[in-house]
């Protein structure tokens, strides 16, 4: 069993992933935290018999970031690994997270199907690892740094844009379930733009359509995030 500490100052946040987590097999969570600081303490003053295996990281909290977290942790050789979740994209930023040896880099928003992919991908490396014992040959090392590439991405349909499908899908996921008139209200689009949007969303299993009663005439479409 993978023990995981998650860390981020938004307890819905923290919510989600907790739920998203309990969704997988041999994942379990030990600890939360809503700050730098108390992240590094969990992570150095557990017992190996308790330890970490897995952080959950976020970019940006009150008191510090996830750069100033892994600093203090790779200073005192503590043996954690890894995942960057975050909404920061700035290069730098990112260069220097893998430079600390982030085991992947997973940018907010993203659907349970994202999430469920790269931490399968982790549990497939850490699997790996454990059955690959003495001198590790080419092959054996080129399988466990292979689990932690995350496959390449469906091409959109054309004319959908990866930067609109993002804004659509954190319209979704951070509010009740709406129609396509409604998100298009919220994000200033089309009706029907944003309603093909919402149907890649839903034929990807991102979101789940479902028909809305109590107008007259035909129900009309709504569509709710699979959380």
């Amino acid at each position: 069993m993978i023990s995981v500490l998650l860390v981020d100052d938004d307890a819905l946040t923290l919510e989600l992933h907790r739920n998203y987590l309990q969704r997988l097999n041999g994942f379990r969570v030990v600890a939360e935290c809503t700050g730098a600081r108390a992240a590094v303490s969990a992570i150095l003053e557990r017992s190996p018999a308790e330890g970490i295996d897995l952080v959950l990281l976020d970019m940006t909290m009150p008191d510090g970031t996830g750069l100033d977290v892994l600093r203090h942790v790779r200073a005192r050789v503590a043996d954690v690994d890894v995942i960057a979740v975050t909404g920061v994209r700035d290069a730098e930023v990112v260069r220097q997270m893998v430079g600390l040896g982030v085991a992947q880099y997973l940018v907010k928003p993203f659907s349970f199907a994202v999430f469920r992919d790269r931490l399968e991908q982790y549990r497939e490396y850490r699997e790996r690892a454990r059955e690959t014992t003495g001198p590790a040959t080419q092959a054996e090392i080129d399988a466990m740094l292979g689990a932690l590439r995350p496959s390449a991405p469906a091409a959109l349909p054309k004319g959908l844009s990866a930067d609109t499908l993002e804004r659509v899908a954190a319209a979704v996921r951070a509010g009740a379930p709406m129609s396509a008139a409604e998100a298009a209200t919220m994000l200033g689009m089309s009706r029907v733009a944003v309603r093909r949007y919402l149907e890649h969303l839903a034929d990807a299993g991102h979101v789940q359509r479902s028909p809305r009663y109590g107008t007259p005439g035909r129900p009309e479409t709504e569509y709710r995030w699979q959380r």
